[in-house]
This record gives C-alpha cells, sequence and structure tokens, in this order.
C-alpha cells in the first residue's frame, strides 16, 4: 500500500476557508432532517460519507454500522465482484454495570421509547453530522446520552464518533469501542455462472425471496449483499487506547483502519482489556462515574486502501495525531469543507418542502463523489446496490447533475472511462468489434464487465452506454474549455467509440441508411430489439461529437462516422408526425416500467434537435404509456418527463411531474434516501437524485451546454407557487455565475445571470 500523509494541508485549508465562507444558519430546516421516537419501527438508515469511505446511520448512535470504501471489491471466484464491507468503525458500547436486574449492553436492548426517552437525532446535511440525544433508562439507572459522529470532508482518511453521558447515580459504568470485523456473508451464490431460473432456484432453496423487507432491506437483497473484507492482523493496546487492523478484500485490495480513544480530562478507568474474536476487535473499559457530571469520550478513525493512503501502521498515526489535535479542530475543517461546498447550491424561494428534498438529494451526490480522480459513482452510493457497478448512470444522470455544480467533481467521472479505456478496448477486441466497448455493469476500480450471469445477454445488448460514455466525455470539454485534456483524456475514449459505432451499425442497402440491431432498449423490458429510438440517436450524436473532436485535436476523423451519423434511422412514425420508441417493427405494447423513453430524447445531454411542433407530439404520445403503466414507477423516469414538458415551456406539465418527484413514496424517512422505487427498497439511489438535480439544473432553466457556451435553448419555466429558483455559484469554463429565474413586474418567467 502506497503510504501517504497529505491530511493536514485540507484540514489548514477548510479553516482557512471557515474565516471567509458564508456561514448558513444552522436551523436552517431545509438542511436539518430530524427522526423522533416515531421512527423507531421505519427507520430507514441514512449516510455518513465523503466519497472516499463511509458509514451507515443507526438510531442509537452508538451502534457499530456497516461500512464501505470507494471502489475496495470482493472478487469471490464465479461470483460477480460487489463492495467488500470494511470493519465497521462506529461502536461505542454502553453499559450501566451490574445491578439487580442484571447485565445489559445499550446497543443490545430494543428499542422502545419507554427506554430511550426524549430522544432526537439529527442529520445536519450543511454540517454532514449525525447528532442523537436521549435518556436511556437500564431499570433504575438512568443516563443522558449525545452522540456525534462525521466522515471528515477536510481530511478523507478521517472520521471521529464522540460520546457523552450524563449518569444520574454513582457507580462504575463500562464502555466498549470496537472495530465490527464482519463474518463473510451467506449464503455466497455463484451469479457470475447462474441463470436467472437457477438463481431464483437458490434463492428458494435458501429460503429467502426476492422481496422488500420492511422498513430498509431491498428486494434484491438476496443477492445485493455485501462482499467480504478479511483481517489479516490486527492490534489493541489498552494502555494506549488504540486499536489497528490490516485486511484484504476477497481476492481484492488490501486496506486497514485505526483507532484512537480520548477519555476525559484526569479520568483513570478502574481497568482497560484488549479484546478480540472473530468477529470484534475492542478496547473494553471499566469507568467510575458520579451523578449529574457529564464524561465525554472520543474514537478518531482513520481508514485506507490500496493505492490510497498507507497500512495500519500509518493510519495509527493519523488517529493518534487527530486525537492530539482534538475533536473540535477536527469538527471544525470538517464543518468548514462542507460549507465550501455549500457556497454551490440550489436554492428555491416559495418552497420549503422542496429545498429540502434537493438539499438531501445534493447531500447524498457530495458525500459519494470524489474530486479529482478517476472514480465512478454507483448507482446506489457506497452500498451493495446494484453491486457498486457503475452504469450509464454515472455519465448520463450523476455526471451532468454535478458539471456545473461541482466541476471538479464531475471530473472523476469521466476520467473513469479514460482510466479503464483498455478494459474495454479489449472487451471490443473479444467481441471482434474495433474500438472499445464499454460494459453494462463496470467494475469501479478496474472497468471489467461485471453484469451478472443471468443478465448477461441483457448487458451485451444494452449498448447505448458507450453513446452515453462519448458524449459525456464532450460536455466535460465544453464545460471546461481544456484542449490539454481533449487531448490526452477524451479524445482517445471518444475516438474508440466512433470506431466501435461503425463496427456496430449495420448498412441496410435497400433503404440505404444504417441501423442497429439486436439491442436492448432504454426501456429495458424490450430485449433484443432493432433500432431503439434512444440509442440510434444516442450513437448518431457520438458519432458527430467524434468528428467535431477530431478538429479540435488536430486530428484526421474518420468518414464514416458523419456518414453514418447522418444515415443513422431514427424511428417514426409517418402516419402520425412523431417518432416511435423503437422500430416500426416492434409492437410497443408492454406494461412496461418506463411506458416510453421518448422523453429522453430531450435529455439535456443529448437534447435531439426537432421543431417545437414535432416535440408536442412525441410528449403526447408518451404519455399515454407512462401514465397508464400500472407497473410500480420507477423514481429515474420522472424527471426526464418534466424535462421533456419543460423544453415544450409546458409550466403546469413540468411542475407536475417534478411534484411527484418529491412527494412520492420513493423518498423515505426519516432521512429522505431515495429508492428506486416506492416498494423496493434499493436504496441511496442516487440515480433518481441526480435526474432530480439535472431538472432544476437544466430543465427548469432551460439550459443546455453547447460550444458556444452555456445557452439559453429553452424558455424557462418557474412552478406557480415559486418565486424564484436560483442556481448560486455555478461554474463554466472558470468563471463562477448565479443564475437565476423569477418573474418580471408583468409576471412573465426570465432567466438572469450574475458574474462572480
Amino acid at each position: 500500500m502506497n503510504s501517504s500523509r497529505p491530511w493536514l494541508r485540507p484540514i489548514v485549508l477548510a479553516l482557512l476557508l471557515s474565516a471567509v465562507a458564508p456561514s448558513f444558519a444552522a436551523t436552517d430546516p431545509s438542511f436539518l432532517l430530524t427522526a423522533s421516537s416515531n421512527d423507531f419501527a421505519t427507520y430507514f438508515p441514512g449516510q455518513l460519507a465523503n466519497g472516499y469511505f463511509s458509514t451507515m446511520t443507526a438510531p442509537r448512535g452508538t451502534e457499530g454500522n456497516l461500512a464501505y470504501m470507494v471502489a475496495l471489491m470482493d472478487y469471490t471466484r464465479d461470483d460477480f465482484s460487489r463492495p467488500a464491507a470494511i470493519p465497521g468503525w462506529t461502536e461505542i458500547d454502553y453499559s450501566t454495570g451490574t445491578s439487580s436486574a442484571g447485565h445489559f449492553w445499550m446497543n443490545q436492548v430494543a428499542l422502545a421509547p419507554s427506554v430511550f426517552q426524549n430522544y432526537r437525532q439529527v442529520l445536519n446535511l450543511h454540517d454532514a453530522t449525525l447528532s442523537t440525544r436521549y435518556r436511556y433508562i437500564d431499570h433504575s439507572r438512568a443516563t443522558d446520552v449525545a452522540v456525534t459522529t462525521f466522515v471528515s470532508q477536510a481530511s478523507p482518511h478521517l472520521a471521529a464518533t464522540q460520546l457523552s453521558i450524563t449518569p444520574d447515580f454513582d457507580g462504575i459504568v463500562e464502555l466498549s469501542f470496537a472495530l465490527n470485523t464482519w463474518a463473510p456473508y451467506q449464503p455466497r451464490m455463484p451469479l457470475g455462472k447462474l441463470t436467472g431460473e437457477q438463481m431464483q432456484e437458490a434463492v428458494a432453496a435458501h429460503n429467502m425471496k426476492l422481496e422488500p423487507i420492511a422498513p430498509a432491506t431491498s428486494d434484491r437483497a438476496a443477492f445485493w449483499y455485501h462482499g467480504d473484507t478479511h483481517v489479516l492482523t490486527s492490534h489493541g493496546d489498552a494502555k494506549d487506547l488504540t486499536l489497528s487492523l490490516d485486511g484484504r478484500a476477497e481476492r481484492g485490495l488490501r486496506m486497514a483502519e485505526a483507532a484512537a480513544i480520548s477519555l476525559p480530562d484526569q479520568l483513570k478507568p478502574i481497568d482497560g482489556k484488549f479484546y478480540r474474536s472473530d468477529y470484534r476487535l475492542a478496547l473494553n473499559l471499566r469507568i467510575p462515574v458520579r451523578k449529574g457530571q457529564t464524561y465525554t469520550f472520543t474514537k478518531y478513525v482513520a481508514a485506507s486502501r490500496e493505492n490510497w493512503g498507507g497500512d495500519a501502521r500509518d493510519d495509527l498515526a493519523l488517529a493518534r495525531t487527530a486525537r492530539t489535535q482534538g475533536f473540535d479542530a477536527l469538527l471544525s475543517a470538517h464543518q468548514a469543507a462542507w460549507h465550501a461546498l455549500w457556497q454551490t447550491d440550489v436554492q428555491i424561494d416559495g418552497d420549503s418542502k422542496a429545498q429540502q428534498i434537493v438539499h438531501s438529494d445534493l447531500y447524498y451526490l457530495l458525500s459519494n463523489s470524489t474530486a479529482d480522480t478517476a472514480w465512478p459513482i454507483g448507482a446506489c452510493a457506497m452500498t451493495p446496490g446494484y453491486a457498486g457497478h457503475a452504469f450509464w448512470d454515472s455519465d448520463s444522470w450523476v455526471f451532468p447533475a454535478l458539471l456545473l455544480l461541482h466541476p471538479s467533481r464531475a471530473k472523476s467521472l469521466v476520467m473513469f472511462r479514460d482510466r479503464t479505456l483498455p478494459a474495454a478496448q479489449q472487451r471490443a477486441r473479444e467481441r471482434g468489434l474495433p474500438g472499445a466497448m464499454y460494459p453494462w455493469e463496470a467494475d469501479p476500480e478496474n472497468g471489467t464487465e461485471q453484469t451478472p450471469y443471468f443478465a448477461r445477454v441483457l448487458g451485451e445488448r444494452e449498448i447505448h452506454v458507450n453513446a452515453d460514455i462519448a458524449i459525456a466525455q464532450w460536455q466535460y470539454y465544453l464545460a471546461s474549455g481544456d484542449k490539454i485534456w481533449l487531448k490526452q483524456h477524451g479524445w482517445p475514449v471518444i475516438r474508440e467509440i466512433a470506431k466501435f459505432w461503425t463496427g456496430r451499425a449495420t448498412f441496410n442497402a435497400k433503404k440505404q441508411r444504417y441501423e442497429i440491431l439486436h439491442v436492448t432498449s432504454v426501456d429495458e423490458d424490450y430485449n433484443d430489439v432493432p433500432n431503439d429510438t434512444f440509442t440510434n440517436a444516442s450513437a448518431a450524436k457520438a458519432l458527430n461529437i467524434a468528428t467535431a473532436a477530431a478538429a479540435i485535436v488536430g486530428e484526421t476523423p474518420d468518414p464514416r462516422w458523419s456518414d453514418i451519423a447522418a444515415r443513422m434511422l431514427i424511428p417514426f412514425s409517418e402516419k402520425d408526425g412523431h417518432h416511435l420508441d423503437l422500430d416500426e417493427s416492434v409492437p410497443h405494447d408492454m406494461d412496461s416500467w418506463g411506458g416510453s423513453s421518448l422523453p429522453m430524447l430531450s435529455y439535456p445531454s443529448l437534447d435531439f434537435p426537432m421543431t417545437q411542433a414535432l416535440r408536442q407530439r412525441d410528449y403526447d404520445f408518451a404519455l399515454s404509456p407512462i401514465t397508464g403503466s400500472h407497473r410500480d414507477p420507477n423514481s429515474m423516469g420522472l424527471a426526464p418527463t418534466s424535462i421533456a414538458a419543460a423544453t415544450l415551456g409546458d409550466a403546469v406539465g413540468a411542475s407536475e411531474w417534478f411534484r411527484r418527484n418529491i412527494t412520492a413514496d420513493v423518498i423515505k424517512p426519516p432521512f429522505n434516501v431515495r429508492t428506486e422505487t416506492a416498494t423496493n427498497n434499493t436504496g441511496y439511489f442516487l440515480t433518481a437524485s441526480a435526474g432530480l438535480l439535472q431538472n432544476m439544473v437544466y430543465g427548469f432553466t432551460g439550459l443546455r451546454i453547447e460550444e458556444a457556451g452555456v445557452v439559453e435553448a429553452y424558455p424557462p419555466v418557474l412552478p406557480a407557487s415559486w418565486k424564484s429558483l436560483t442556481l448560486k455559484h455555478v461554474r463554466f469554463r472558470g468563471i463562477a455565475y448565479d443564475i437565476t429565474i423569477d418573474r418580471d413586474a408583468a409576471g412573465k418567467t426570465r432567466l438572469t445571470r450574475a458574474a462572480h
């Protein structure tokens, strides 16, 4: 593992930023998500993360929770790659000691309002902290408890959790500071070789079902479980109050963790012991306490993985140094870093519910993204959902949402495709195709194909991902204006994808046009069909992009690129005067989850050119199957429909589809976690979060990123109840702007820009 200790620089920078960054009122309700004891039975965990490592939240604030690290994958034989759960680092368990009723650890006591009284937990999105308070009743003994946890945005290898206890008794209490070393998940399934029928047989044979379990277990938990991290070495020092371990993901990369504990000044434990088992590494302390006195304990945690940081020894040094500097210094730097991020914001005047949802979505996107790296973002963040793989979601949903708001984080996503270009080229060669063929499900570390075997045919055919990737590369160039980047990084990807399309498109000599056969539609219920409209339109754009990029970098374009693009079939009904979803030979008659993919033609990065009259006919044609579907709506489909309405100047339609996106049951309490559908519990669905933000950044504003700049391609629209919408401190080609939509004195919607 590479040893690196650059963590002091971000803290110093963040402290400097805190002196100049505008502070948001800590009580601003749009940044505060609160849980009460009424949420105990329906608590859907939130997340604390900094893009590099994470933890889930839990009601007590003291539990040991599942945690993950960016692109740390388990590569079990015959399986697909999956995120390896790293040792849980949050646990600080508490016992009031032995009493006449027996000995209890608080984390094992059932949640009940009578036991956890005056309960309140707050996820502060502005500070990215989780704060929990309650009065814990252990039979005749009561303790006031306060817990604060965060994963540092300023120093990404560090996290901390702080526990304060105020007992109403004199006595001896026990505390256990643990790193939870999870048991290997069972049952493991060889999803790298099971057919769909075999997979379902295996699920049933293990007495499981592909159904969600309330409140927060996904319907596909039977095969979207976490991978394993094996502890190789572990150490504990009861005198130094430290823990450390080195581990390795199954057949994968090495990782490390360490913890350093601080006790209240002048407090002397009666005794301290280092405990180690197959499932737990802990420091167990017995502490004398006095009634009414508050005792504060802090657990400083450092984490790293191969090619990002050092080993257990390095992490232990980081944790010790953090302990020396103190909790307040680490927290202050973390808050300052988040406050600097929030200088870029999407602000709504006139809709507090929408504002809170927008801040929630931004929080989860920022928590799961990294700046100036080459890692993608999984559809379900740093969780096992969709096995942490990179789909087109990373390029066509998350990337555009971040591009104007946080361009350095958007850049990481396109750099991932540049870094994994060799894997995509190898994949094309294996199929006898030129150029690069990126996989439908890519491993976030090495870019290899990771679609489960039972879905492999679908993955082979859902090839629009290759056009999505090329379009994202071009969009980054347009937004940055960086020709050096384009030549060194973007152009190779764009060129190789264009080569792929020359091999994948088929010339129909009889009709003198190019077609793309045997594809899976963006509406995935249509598999192995010819000429999916979104795929063909995206491929044509990718080919035109290649021609334009060649001119900029001084290369000679393949003349076939422009020819194929110009003669690409875009299915159309001459009789009814609108586009079709698929080739006219394919009946569009399924009650599919998407209903219609035609709104995707108006998606900002594609923005397929057409007249307003044709756009209206497309929209009208698409609404019937979308609104008539009996399927549980997929949350990623709501934003494209709203954006399509906005391109028509239909403020009512755009507002209604947006409203469904913030009031639907896909928003899970208490921390506004998005799920893929209302009932499948596939959580932290960042794809839909990014779609909602694109709805704001491009849909309502009508803005598009083009060679001429950020152009007002469509008139802005504003929901009737809103006074204004402001994109605060967006950046384009190195210049920061505030972009505002409001109404003039006559009530007409207008867009204004103010450069910083």
